[in-house]
């Protein structure tokens, strides 16, 4: 892997398993304010993880995309790289998270507990959605098995554009981005490499047999059109849960769009509002500070 990327991710607090691997991992912004006694994520709100227990990570930093709205440096990504194996993953991943979140028990005291600290480095969840595009790292179904089988649930967040891999992945739930109701949008929000619209497609069809979520990142001015697309998209589906997500105005994507592009989370609600008009689901939770609307589907 080329030095400069990785230094430059490194100071960035990303830890990688392997110098020739870009697989790393960084806790989030949630998992270190939950260990100082704060907030958690909505994730946790939502389906109840643990945000301090939780590892972000990612098994490549390579992408098929490259989403306008998307917080990532894609001059951080790598061509070639040496693939870790799930075992060196697996081993890694209690080592890297104490050193990621070094320094918390210096300061143990009312707001950092000792039993929290001790929780957070006997992490419970594994968030495979840390930055790049996990279904490109081809013993993906393995590394989910091993998860599994050492007591680990595991949330997987795809573009979809690899329907293959993700139907032999079994994650406790899986994740598939839709931040377009068709084609064109498709393409010009999204960039991705090749015309990958009927491969989202083919892998939204995997959803239904199985503990899902479809994520929209509704961009202003961009994707936030025709929802009765989306409904149209979401219903063929059949996913457990949609999360209408608001962008945000943060990281790399501030060199691609403009603070007019983040929906305030009024716009969202109604957007999610008007694609459960359209579609068996309803509105199941929200999370204004994370502009996000949890959609639940009608059984």
């Amino acid at each position: 892997m080329p030095s400069a990327p990785c230094d430059a991710l490194k100071r960035q607090g990303y830890q990688f398993f392997l110098p020739a691997s870009s697989a790393a991992l960084k806790p989030c912004m949630w998992c270190k304010r939950a260990l100082a006694g704060g907030d958690m994520c909505y994730k946790h709100q939502f389906y109840g993880i643990a945000s301090h227990r939780c590892v972000q990570m990612t098994p490549t930093l390579r992408c098929n995309q490259r989403c306008l709205f998307c917080w990532r440096s894609f001059e951080h990504e790598v061509a070639d790289e040496e693939e870790c194996s799930p075992e060196t993953i697996l081993a890694g991943i209690h080592r890297l998270q104490k050193k990621a979140l070094a320094g918390y028990n210096a300061v143990l005291d009312n707001t950092v507990t000792g039993e929290k600290w001790q929780e957070a480095l006997d992490p419970k969840h594994v968030a495979i959605s840390l930055s790049g595009e996990p279904t490109l790292y081809r013993p993906l179904p393995e590394l989910i098995d091993l998860f599994n089988r050492t007591g680990y649930t595991t949330f997987l967040v795809s573009n979809g554009t690899n329907p293959g891999m993700l139907a032999r992945c079994h994650p406790y739930q899986m994740y598939v981005s839709l931040d377009a109701p068709d084609r064109e949008t498709y393409m010009k929000t999204c960039r991705p490499a090749g015309d990958y619209w009927e491969r989202i497609r083919e892998s939204l069809a995997l959803l239904g047999t199985r503990r899902s979520a479809v994520r929209i990142t509704l961009v202003g001015g961009l994707n936030d059109i025709t929802p009765e697309k989306y409904a149209g998209l979401l219903q063929d589906s059949g996913a457990s849960f949609v999360e209408v997500k608001g962008y945000m105005y943060l990281g790399y994507s501030r060199n691609r769009l403009k603070r007019e592009n983040m929906p305030e989370h009024e716009r969202v609600r109604r957007f999610a509002e008007e694609i459960a008009t359209a579609c068996d689901y309803r509105i199941k939770d929200e999370n204004r500070l994370s502009r996000v609307v949890c959609l639940e589907r009608v059984v």
